[in-house]
C-alpha cells in the first residue's frame, strides 16, 4: 500500500539520519567533572593561612622593635662597661599603661603623649618634701650635663595627691613636664625595689614608653655621676635610630 510506503523510514529518505546528524547522534557528551575539596582540606588550608598570617605578623613586630633590642644588646652585651651600670635593668620591662593624667593647668593628657623620648621620671607627693626637692635637682642637672644630647630626654615629675605646687618651684619647673597622678595608677606602671616607695628613686623610661632602668635610692652627687655615665652610654647605643623630639 502506498500509506505503508510513505511511513517506511528506509524508503524515505528525508527520515533517514544524515552522515552529518549521525556522528552527534553516536558520540556521548563529554563533561569535566571537579572534585570539591573535604571539610578536613579546607579546615587544613585556613590553619595554613592563619600560622602564615601569624608569622609574618611577627616578622613586623620584630622589624619594628629590633631598633630598641640592637640598643640594648650594644648596651649590656657588646660594650663591657654597661655591665658595671649604677641603674637597675627592668627585666621584663612595663611599657606604658593606657591612662590619663592631668597637667597642672587642669588639662588632661594621655600617658602616651609622653612617648618619643627618653624619659628621667621622679614620683612624689606634690607638697614636694627634701627628697622631691633634691630628685627635681638632679633630674634637672643631670639633663642639662648632657650637652647637645639634652634635647633626647625629658625630665618628668609626677606629682601625687590634692596639695597645691608651691609657686617657688615652678621657675625651677619651666623645662619638666609636670603630671598629676594618683599612686595606686602609677603602681600599675613604675614600682620600687623590694622595701622601697616609689618616692625613693629615679626611673628611666626609652622612647617607646617602656620602663627599663631603676636608680638607687638616696642620690648624691656621686650616685648622679654613675647616673650620668648610664645615661650617656643609653644614648649612645641608641643613636641610630633615635634622634630629638617626638
Amino acid at each position: 500500500m502506498s500509506g505503508s510506503k510513505l511511513s517506511d523510514p528506509v524508503s524515505n529518505p528525508k527520515s533517514a539520519p544524515s552522515p552529518e546528524n549521525s556522528q552527534w547522534t553516536d558520540a556521548p557528551l563529554g563533561m569535566t567533572v571537579h572534585t570539591l575539596p573535604t571539610p578536613t582540606e579546607v579546615a587544613q588550608a585556613d590553619e595554613k593561612r592563619t600560622r602564615v598570617g601569624r608569622w609574618k605578623m611577627l616578622a613586623v613586630l620584630l622589624v619594628c622593635a629590633s631598633p630598641v633590642i640592637a640598643s640594648y644588646f650594644t648596651y649590656y652585651v657588646i660594650r663591657p662597661e654597661g655591665r658595671r651600670n649604677h641603674g637597675e635593668l627592668i627585666n621584663p620591662q612595663r611599657t606604658l599603661p593606657a591612662m590619663e593624667a592631668v597637667k597642672l593647668n587642669g588639662d588632661k593628657v594621655s600617658l602616651s603623649s609622653l612617648k618619643g623620648q627618653w624619659l628621667l621620671v621622679s614620683v612624689a607627693d606634690a607638697s614636694c618634701n627634701e627628697t622631691c626637692q633634691k630628685h627635681l635637682y638632679f633630674q634637672r642637672q643631670l639633663r642639662e650635663s648632657l650637652g647637645k644630647e639634652k634635647d633626647r630626654i625629658d625630665w618628668v615629675w609626677i606629682a601625687t595627691g590634692d596639695a597645691p605646687v608651691d609657686d617657688k618651684l615652678m621657675p625651677a619647673l619651666s623645662q619638666a613636664t609636670v603630671l598629676r597622678m594618683n599612686e595606686a595608677s602609677i603602681a600599675e606602671w613604675l614600682q620600687p625595689a623590694a622595701g622601697r616607695q616609689l618616692q625613693d628613686h629615679l626611673y628611666v623610661v626609652d622612647p617607646m614608653g617602656n620602663w627599663m632602668m631603676r636608680f638607687a635610692p638616696g642620690i648624691d652627687l656621686a650616685s648622679a655621676s654613675q647616673a650620668k655615665k648610664d645615661l650617656e652610654r643609653l644614648l649612645r647605643a641608641s643613636s641610630f635610630w633615635d634622634t630629638a623630639g617626638r
